[in-house]
């Protein structure tokens, strides 16, 4: 086994045993993270000896009744180590692009499912859930898409048999979907996509009835960003959400994706309030793309902030009655989207870019750990 993964087991064996230790004593962990890193650049110099077996996060998520993953790109699965990692501590993964309508379906009788094939494959191999992302997005659509002139009924066939062939072809293989993506602004009024101009508000209601027809035992989400507290937006979803299920419109949670800065960071007194409120309608929750940007250069104070960032938000999750799944937008800072989209800015997962673990991982283990220890 190469020497990082060696040396991954003794870090994580340090953290748990410490945060059990002191949990179960009653006690506070004093000893600040810095500490413990250079208990670890010891435990270099004696790695040959000293080894620790400890369960990965999956292992530890599975004992307190939760999925933990992360967003992936078929391209990365046939790198060793970007692989090995999702293997070992995640026990589910989102298509990040492979299922988004452009890249599925790119001609009108064309499908292009042979990445999303091997995502779902990898899953299944290694005892993982999927969650496909996304069949309803106003992004990433196909030119014949969004160059179309349609009428509205074409728009809706467009729609209709899209939905049916993609969620038929996986029926009873994904676990959730997120069937309508941002369709929400953040002035709180339905978002101005290609949807509704040619169809109307509609397309929402029909969008999970066509999904929910394709595959029955699909968990159904509406996902979207920016409304994870208490503000205009989230009010707007929580509406729309209800709405639905008054209509008898089979949708069973609500995705709060998280992506989220040290300067911005959601306040989890609001993040545990909004998800109690989608859990007293009979909503499932899922964090869906959580991700904690840095500006850049990252300080080793900032990381520490980061990781009480990712700790806060896991613990609203573990908290409440049906928060099932804890997934970020990727894993690693190797592959992040951040960059290439928020100027300036980076270090926002919990891995760096050399798959070592960072300490909102270590947060993220001794969460699931002190959960275990209150059940």
């Amino acid at each position: 086994m190469p020497l990082r993964r060696e040396l991954h087991g003794v870090i994580i064996g340090l953290i748990a045993g410490l945060a059990i230790g002191s949990i179960i004593k009653g006690m506070i962990i004093k000893t600040e993270i810095r500490d413990l890193y250079n208990q670890i650049s010891d435990l270099k110099r004696q790695i040959a000896v000293v080894k620790v077996a400890i369960p990965p996060l999956r292992n530890l998520a599975e004992k307190c009744g939760i999925y933990i993953g992360a967003a992936v790109e078929r391209s990365l699965l046939d790198i060793p180590d970007y692989a090995y990692t999702l293997k070992q501590e995640f026990n589910i993964l989102t298509t990040e692009n492979a299922l988004k309508f452009g890249p599925v379906h790119p001609q009108p009788d064309t499908y292009s499912f042979s990445d999303a094939d091997y995502i779902i494959s990898f899953t299944e191999r290694n005892g993982m859930k999927v969650r496909g992302h996304t069949l309803m997005w106003h992004q990433q659509l196909p030119s014949w898409v969004a160059q179309g002139n349609y009428s509205r009924e074409e728009w809706i066939n467009i729609m209709r048999e899209h939905i049916m062939t993609v969620v038929g072809r996986y029926k009873g293989r994904i676990y959730a979907w997120d069937v309508v993506n941002e369709a929400m602004a953040d002035n709180g009024t339905l978002r101005d996509t290609i949807w509704l101009r040619n169809i109307g508000p509609e397309y929402i209601e029909m969008a999970f009835r066509w999904a929910h027809e394709a595959d029955p035992q699909a968990l159904l989400f509406y996902n979207d960003y920016g409304a994870e507290g208490l503000n205009v937006k989230s009010n707007a979803i929580y509406n729309l959400v209800k709405s639905l299920l008054e209509k008898g419109v089979p949708i069973h949670g609500v995705g709060l994706q998280m992506h989220v800065s040290l300067e911005n960071p959601s306040n989890p007194q609001e993040v545990a309030a909004n998800i109690k409120r989608l859990n007293d309608l009979g909503l499932e929750v899922h964090i869906t793309e959580m991700d904690v940007r840095i500006r850049m250069p990252a300080r080793w104070e900032d990381l520490v902030e980061q990781a009480k960032m990712y700790r806060d938000i896991l613990r609203v999750c573990l908290s409440a009655e049906r928060c099932k799944a804890f997934v970020m937008w990727g894993f690693t800072d190797k592959y992040s989207w951040i960059p290439g989209y928020f100027s300036g800015y980076g270090a926002a997962l919990i891995f760096d870019e050399s798959y070592m673990p960072k300490p909102a991982y270590y947060h993220i283990a001794a969460t699931l750990i002190e959960h275990l220890t209150k059940k």
